[in-house]
């Protein structure tokens, strides 16, 4: 006969990043550049151009296909990221690590 037992431990759910501050990212200036480049300046110093010429065209960033519109690019104070609008805004770490791979 074949018997079946369960077993259920408590497994102890940790925070990989356990006692690590976590910063948040700020971008705290920013200008539209040619090609679809944009100039950042982040709240720690850190700043640089990163180009966003692999969006332009797709989904919501067809908007960009309007040089004018990109060029409308502003620190969304909420966030204290970059937008365009109210629909199109980024992901300040993304863009950061795209300024660090620089």
């Amino acid at each position: 006969m074949l018997r079946i037992t369960k077993s259920y431990k408590k497994y102890h759910l940790s925070n990989k990043y356990g006692d690590m501050d976590f910063k948040r990212v700020k971008i705290v200036a920013c200008r539209a550049l040619p090609n679809y480049c944009v100039w950042i300046r982040f709240d720690d110093g850190l700043e640089g151009n990163v180009d966003l010429s692999d969006l332009v065209g797709k989904g919501v960033f067809e908007a960009w296909e309007s040089v004018e519109f990109f060029n409308q690019v502003y620190v969304d104070p909420k966030t204290d990221t970059l937008a365009w609008g109210d629909e199109i805004d980024l992901d300040p770490y993304v863009l950061r690590d795209k300024l660090s791979e620089n």
